[in-house]
């Protein structure tokens, strides 16, 4: 099972048209070990939530909204 955070970094990184390896380096890390991360290889822990939300500047409970609940969000938002 994917980890609904690396879906949300992922679809932020896309809707924005941001390249990750740039992502990666505005979050301090490498961008293989950020690509390590994003595809199950490497445990995303709560500091690394922090500091990818930092970069992706978004609050970091939005890496943990599900699909569900970013559909929600959006149509209050329109």
């Amino acid at each position: 099972m994917k980890s609904i955070i690396a879906v949300n970094v992922k679809r932020i990184i896309k809707d924005r048209c941001l390249i990750q390896a740039a992502v990666a380096r505005k979050a301090g890390y490498t961008p293989k070990s950020f690509n390590n991360m994003l595809n199950g290889r490497k445990v995303i822990s709560d500091y690394d939530v922090k500091t990818i939300a930092n970069a992706l500047q978004v609050d970091p409970n939005h890496l943990f909204a599900t699909e569900d609940e970013l559909t929600e969000e959006d149509s209050h938002v329109q």
